[in-house]
């Protein structure tokens, strides 16, 4: 298996946002990002804007996100 990549609270956005989440609030270092999926449900992520997140941290957010986006699509930004 690949090794998990070393990503930063900034990268993960800028991922999410590829897959069509916004940000919708902030509070502190975390960050919310909300998707409106074709059924109308709310798909909500938080991330923290650390500089650089432990490899625990980056793998739990992987794993929230899988309820939303396939593992096939995700592992590219994640894994390398």
């Amino acid at each position: 298996m690949p090794k998990l990549k070393i990503l930063s609270g900034e990268d993960l956005v800028k991922v999410f946002e590829s897959f069509g989440f916004v940000v919708e609030s902030q509070k502190g270092t975390h960050v919310k990002l909300k998707r409106i999926s074709g059924d109308n449900s709310k798909q909500i992520l938080v991330v923290p804007l650390h500089k650089e997140l432990d490899k625990g941290t980056t793998k739990a957010i992987f794993n929230q996100s899988l309820k939303y986006i396939s593992a096939e699509e995700l592992s590219k930004h994640f894994y390398g």
